[in-house]
């Protein structure tokens, strides 16, 4: 088998960014006016008033300091609550294309590649935005690239998911070269209006150049292993799809956007990501502890981050230079979370330096890469 590599990554930052005082601005004239709105109902017990958010309440639940998004009108707008974007021509570049072939260009220039030297494009997010011709092969058109492309959706361990496909499309010798990217335009399938999670999203955009080690530059990072688990659950979920008009469901409907049991999925997910890098590590011959220099994971929230670590790592506290955290500048970006904290965080590391980059989320899904520095 061919040994593979990460050589680069590739990031895009939207234009706009909305901190939580500006949010929280928004959700409680929302509530007020929701409040006032249906007074009578709220009285006589139909319906029950709405809680105002507050800053100390966001960043007590989640470590949730500010968010990336890619138009911030139409969320701020009390009466409206979900971005304004344009609807784009046939002949246009979509909004996913677009953001998708920057973070991708990042990556190549980073590892000195062009578009002919890369065989394939995984278009791996939490949401696509359109059923087909598949994100992929829009974004592999508009970068040159030749060879095929293809979509997936594991929710927020979409990147992890397709790190693998790649990893094993270089090692089996289909690809040199493979390019995955995460466009995670999270504001558009986001319930601002629910307190309990209006806080937690934010749009970004990552890319992962991967392909043969004997092609990869110094200082890239060596593929020891991949490891991917699904176990079934309701508690992460959004009902949104083509089905929708044929069972004359309600568009709009609460469970068209994301929702979530929180408690559940901390309880629940926290220990079954731990496990699983322990396990995925002790299969290579590597503690948790003593054998890995840095852990990249998925930034859904922070005492979640925190919590896995010290169950990892058997510690009392974790510091950032162990698993590092960019959750409070960019919010839950779904699937790039651990590809940014990658991304900002792996160039102080030395020459044989162990990481892992490990993403969890809706399914449950949980995928883990295991890598060494070269």
């Amino acid at each position: 088998m061919i040994k593979v590599a990460i050589s680069a990554t590739g990031l895009y930052i939207p234009p706009y960014t909305i901190t939580n005082e500006e949010l929280v601005e928004s959700f409680n004239t929302y509530v007020a006016r929701y409040n006032q709105h249906n007074a009578d109902a709220i009285a006589k017990g139909e319906l029950t008033a709405l809680a105002e958010s507050s800053v100390g309440f966001i960043e007590q639940a989640s470590g949730i300091k500010q968010r990336y998004v890619l138009e911030k009108t139409g969320i701020l707008d009390p009466e409206r609550m979900h971005p304004i974007f344009h609807e784009r021509s046939n002949e246009e570049l979509s909004l996913m294309a677009e953001i998708s072939v920057k973070a991708c260009q990042d990556a190549m220039n980073k590892a000195g590649k062009k578009p002919e030297d890369i065989d394939a494009v995984i278009c791996s997010a939490a949401n696509m935005q359109r059923a087909y011709p598949a994100m992929s092969i829009e974004i592999q058109e508009a970068l040159g690239i030749k060879g095929f492309g293809y979509d997936m959706n594991v929710a927020c361990s979409s990147a992890t998911f397709g790190i693998e496909q790649a990893v094993n499309a270089v090692r089996t010798g289909c690809a040199r070269a493979v390019l995955v990217v995460n466009p995670e335009i999270t504001s558009a399938h986001h319930a601002w209006r629910d307190r309990d999670c209006h806080f937690i999203f934010g749009d970004v955009c990552t890319a992962i150049l991967v392909e043969r080690l004997e092609d990869a530059k110094p200082g890239s990072w060596e593929v020891l292993g991949t490891k991917l688990a699904t176990v079934f659950s309701n508690n992460i979920r959004n009902n949104f799809g083509f089905m929708n008009r044929s069972e004359d469901a309600d568009p709009d409907a609460r469970d068209k956007l994301f929702k979530q049991e929180g408690r559940k999925v901390f309880k629940e997910v926290c220990p079954m990501a731990a496990e699983h890098m322990a396990t995925h590590l002790e299969s290579l011959g590597l503690n948790s502890a003593n054998d890995v220099r840095r852990y990249w994971l998925h930034q859904a929230n922070l005492s979640m981050n925190q919590l896995i670590a010290k169950k990892l790592l058997g510690a009392h506290e974790v510091t950032s230079d162990k698993a590092p955290v960019i959750l409070d500048e960019f919010a839950n970006t779904a699937s790039a979370g651990s590809i940014i904290a990658f991304h900002r965080h792996n160039d102080d590391l030395q020459q044989g330096d162990v990481g892992v980059i490990c993403s969890f989320g809706a399914g449950y899904s949980i995928g883990s890469v295991i890598v060494h520095k070269i």
